[in-house]
């Protein structure tokens, strides 16, 4: 039994016209730093399967990583031989991955893991300077008979930067994707002031909340720093969709895994 099932996302109650979309930054599968630091890839992957999401959109996913496969190869259940968004994706899923950024030693990016059908995996550089490398993953989803654009984000570190990948991730959706086509933009925004609703909200995007939201509902969302959420940098944007609900898993085991919660929201087709 997985022992986070109980602590996760309620049942969908076999509601089939619910997209259910999760979005988690994974900390490359690691905690901590020096002597103390620890594999948590394993524990991730029973968190996404206890998650029970259609999309699972991920950030700071390692494709791979010679360091820290050396250093964990002896631990008890070792550093994964298959690439971490493979390695995760429950069974049946599909998977898309794309690389942002190269290290010495590895590489790391996006990736959608999906039980439903995916189109063609494409990827787009909205690197605003070369000390930080970002990337678009856009991959349509074939969902109950119609296309869904899914498009993973991880945004920059500074404000002046994220506005900037804004713009070019609305220019990017004007160029290759349908204006009747429903849009879900999710990812890690690093939005610490809450001041891209606006930006997104010029280009169709409005940011997915559940209806009839109050205040006290609104701290539910906070993801990061995951041990005492207090920001909410983990979001999802919709065109075409409507939010019927969004949770964040709480308590010490989800706590430990990453520096971030996962954010789970589910949708059905706008009226």
């Amino acid at each position: 039994m997985n022992p986070l099932r109980s602590s996760a996302v309620p049942p969908t109650e076999g509601d089939s016209h619910r997209l259910r979309v999760a979005t988690y930054n994974i900390h490359k599968g690691v905690r901590g730093v020096g002597p103390g630091k620890r594999l948590e890839i394993h524990n991730l992957g029973l968190a996404i399967e206890a998650l029970d999401a259609d999309l699972v959109c991920l950030q700071e996913v390692r494709h791979f990583h010679h360091g820290e496969a050396r250093r964990f190869q002896r631990t008890s259940f070792g550093w994964p031989a298959q690439g971490q968004a493979d390695f995760l994706a429950p069974d049946g899923y599909e998977v898309a991955y794309r690389t942002n950024a190269k290290t010495r030693d590895g590489e790391h990016g996006n990736a959608l893991l999906s039980r439903w059908p995916l189109g063609e995996v494409r990827h787009h550089d909205v690197s605003d300077h070369r000390f930080e490398q970002r990337g678009l993953l856009h991959v349509p989803v074939q969902w109950q008979g119609e296309t869904v654009d899914v498009v993973v984000i991880h945004f920059g570190l500074s404000h002046t930067s994220r506005v900037r990948q804004v713009e070019r991730l609305g220019d990017y959706l004007e160029r290759t994707g349908r204006r009747d086509m429903p849009v879900l933009v999710a990812g890690d925004f690093n939005d610490w002031g809450e001041r891209l609703d606006a930006p997104l909200r010029r280009h169709g995007l409005e940011r997915a909340e559940a209806p009839a939201r109050e205040p006290a509902a609104r701290s539910r969302s906070m993801t990061f720093p995951s041990l005492a959420p207090v920001f909410a940098l983990d979001r999802i944007y919709t065109r075409g969709l409507r939010c019927t609900s969004t949770f964040v898993p709480r308590g010490s085991n989800w706590a430990r895994m990453s520096d971030h919660l996962p954010l789970v929201a589910e949708f059905e087709r706008a009226t």
